[in-house]
């Protein structure tokens, strides 16, 4: 998709598209090695990681399982309280299981940190994270991301499932969404 499709909505790109293919490429050469001769179960958080879990089934060769959940966590505007609800749980029992949890961004962290702690207690065997994105000028609780593909400022991105009121998730890129469309 040409940035001109969407006008002077995006500011900049700031992870192009050919970006996002290798590094997708290279973070499922690293699941194949970690997780050899283990089972995967990746759990992706609704709805931002379904681009991310899409593309990195596909590079993995191997069978992965694959299990989502939503979760929401709910304050004033744009801020997130830490408080989490769960919109959707998982279909499977993960006791036993080898959970790898797939995120869009990670931002504040206080969501992911709750999500993997809720997960951990349901006994699964281990739990790690993948985060496409990663914005560590933003953290407000430190949470171990095993997996990363990108570090970026605290800009407000969408594309590649990031979203502004359900808009742009379908960018084949990141980019900075211009001021203008949210203020």
């Amino acid at each position: 998709m040409d940035q001109k499709v969407i006008g002077n909505d995006i500011e900049k790109v700031v992870v192009t598209e050919e970006q996002l293919k290798a590094k997708v490429k290279e973070l499922a050469s690293r699941l194949e090695v970690d997780y050899r001769d283990r089972d995967l179960l990746m759990v992706g958080v609704l709805k931002g990681a379904i681009m991310a879990m899409a593309d990195l089934s596909r590079a993995l060769q191997r069978h992965v399982e694959m299990d989502w959940m939503a979760v929401s966590s709910y304050g004033s505007g744009t801020k997130s309280s830490g408080v989490v609800r769960i919109l959707k749980d998982l279909d499977r029992d993960i006791t036993g299981r080898e959970v790898l949890i797939v995120e869009d961004i990670v931002d504040s962290g206080l969501t992911l940190s709750w999500l993997k702690a809720n997960l951990e207690s349901r006994g699964a065997k281990s739990v790690e994270v993948l985060a496409i994105l990663r914005k560590p000028e933003a953290a407000k609780v430190d949470v171990k991301v095993k997996y990363i593909g990108f570090e970026i400022p605290t800009d407000f991105v969408v594309g590649y499932g990031l979203d502004f009121n359900e808009k742009y998730r379908n960018l084949p890129f990141v980019g900075v969404l211009a001021k203008h469309i949210y203020s």
